[in-house]
């Protein structure tokens, strides 16, 4: 099959009622053209849970190497560098080879990415990368979108509020007619419901299938990544505060199976005693665990402390 390399049309979720926009990650952000799609499958029985939630912060921006452009564009608006641009393409490489790894043949990717034009081009430049029709879906969700720092941005002003957020503790210190990251969660809290729920009824599943090898990529910025695992595996306001961005166009990958190297030897010795059946039914095998694909060092470098290691450890 070929690469990318020319528009084409996918169905992308648009609102609740299921209505769609036809787009490509390359035109993710000029589309307008609408189709009516079902909200969802009519098959039997529950979808199967994606095999793995993916999340990959934007490329390089034009904000990152150059901070007076918060001063003259609107932060939705700051697009990638010619770097970013060449991240996000080495990012859909890197997702790809992943998933081919697994060895199945219908697996599929889905789309959910900020609005902001740094993600959507990182969208296209990660689509490259993919057949035309292992892409099940695209869905822009302006809750992905970046903490707001409230409008332009005054370069000296800003150096000075992100000092005071220091002092003040950087979850609940809010910006002059912007966000704290107290108030990103609570808008992650309601994608995290609608995210659910589009996994219980399969929404990124095409009519009429319902493969195991689905894998859902998120698109978004660095803050609001962070606080979307915090969200997730219900980190304190503490663990939060440890945490670093990982790098422009770096991946994070939350996969279903058995986390950790105690949970791994655990499985491993239950397949001998001949416990295949009750251990493939087990909770574990239905978590999201960032040990299944990262090593503890990297976790590590990222601010996970122990504990919070220990928690992706499950059989």
């Amino acid at each position: 099959m070929a690469c990318l390399s020319s528009p084409f049309s996918i169905r992308c979720c648009e609102d609740s009622l299921g209505r769609l926009k036809t787009i490509h990650p390359s035109d993710a952000a000029s589309s307008s053209t609408t189709l009516k799609f079902p909200e969802k499958s009519p098959v039997l029985g529950p979808c199967p849970r994606p095999r793995r939630i993916i999340l990959v912060r934007h490329g390089q921006s034009e904000g990152n190497v150059d901070e007076g452009a918060y001063t003259r564009i609107p932060d939705p608006r700051i697009g990638l560098t010619q770097k970013g641009w060449e991240e996000a393409e080495a990012t859909g490489r890197k997702i790809k080879d992943m998933i081919l790894g697994d060895g199945a043949d219908d697996w599929k990717v889905y789309f959910y990415v900020s609005p902001y034009k740094r993600t959507l081009e990182t969208l296209r430049g990660l689509g490259r990368a993919f057949e035309r029709p292992r892409i099940a879906g695209v869905r822009e969700e302006p809750r992905l979108r970046e903490q707001d720092f409230g409008n332009f941005q005054d370069r000296e002003k800003m150096r000075h509020e992100k000092s005071v957020r220091l002092r003040y503790g950087r979850f609940f210190y809010r910006f002059p007619n912007g966000e704290s990251a107290a108030d990103v969660y609570d808008r992650i809290t309601g994608f995290r419901e609608t995210l659910r729920a589009d996994i219980d009824i399969g929404r990124f599943q095409p009519p009429g299938e319902r493969s195991p090898n689905m894998n859902l990529v998120i698109v978004s910025h660095g803050l609001t990544l962070r606080v979307f695992l915090m969200r997730w595996y219900k980190w304190t306001v503490e663990q939060f505060e440890g945490l670093t961005n990982f790098c422009n166009g770096g991946m994070l990958v939350m996969q279903t199976g058995y986390g950790g190297r105690l949970s791994r030897e655990f499985r491993q010795e239950g397949l001998k005693m001949g416990f295949c059946g009750s251990l493939d039914r087990s909770r574990g095998n239905e978590r999201y665990s960032l040990l299944v694909h990262h090593s503890p060092e990297e976790l590590r470098e990222l601010g996970l402390t122990e504990a919070m290691l220990v928690d992706q450890e499950w059989y």
